[in-house]
């Protein structure tokens, strides 16, 4: 299957630049995209990794929805070694998406991992950075909380015509395998 038409059912529409699947569920889906730091009309887009997966994203939401990010808000704010490592995470995050950047845009996107100049922002940006294999122990944490992604039939289907749309068969499954 193409994996932009696949990425475009995941997300509810169509990519807005060339994407690179960074990382796979065991179903051979992304999970994960690359986007490069303009999108195709110019805009600065500074989330580097973009999560696709509905399961993930659903499951994040939830955390989020419970105050996930406050939670970890919190955290930085009140002890400075998480501080530090949080501000190295940014740094490195807006490094490697900046060492991208080729110098013709009028804007250049800014911000730490997903766009955030301050703040944890998004489970969702931190999970992908940490799937797409960076050191980010926010999206370490957000993946033992929401992992295994144990999905038994696909989120997305190629049909007998060759056309690629969501599975209707698809279920969320519980954290141990079964549907909900």
């Amino acid at each position: 299957m193409d994996d932009s038409a696949v990425v475009a059912i995941q997300i509810d529409r169509e990519p807005r630049s060339a994407i690179d699947v960074v990382a796979r569920c065991h179903l051979g889906l992304p999970v994960v995209i690359a986007v490069p730091p303009h999108l195709d009309d110019g805009t600065p887009f500074p989330t580097r990794y973009w999560l696709t997966c509905p399961l993930a994203s659903r499951r994040i939401a939830r955390l989020e929805s419970a105050g996930g990010v406050s939670e970890w808000d919190r955290r930085v704010a009140d002890d400075p070694a998480i501080a530090a490592s949080f501000a190295a995470v940014q740094t490195r995050y807006a490094a490697d998406r900046d060492g991208l950047v080729d110098g013709t845009a009028e804007h250049s996107p800014a911000g730490g991992v997903g766009g955030s100049r301050g703040g944890v922002k998004c489970l969702h940006a931190h999970y992908a950075d940490h799937a797409a294999g960076n050191d980010n122990f926010i999206g370490a944490d957000t993946a033992r909380r929401i992992e295994p992604l144990n999905c038994s039939s696909p989120c997305v289907v190629a049909t007998t015509e060759g056309i690629v749309e969501g599975n209707p068969d698809w279920r969320e499954p519980d954290r141990e395998g079964g549907s909900r």
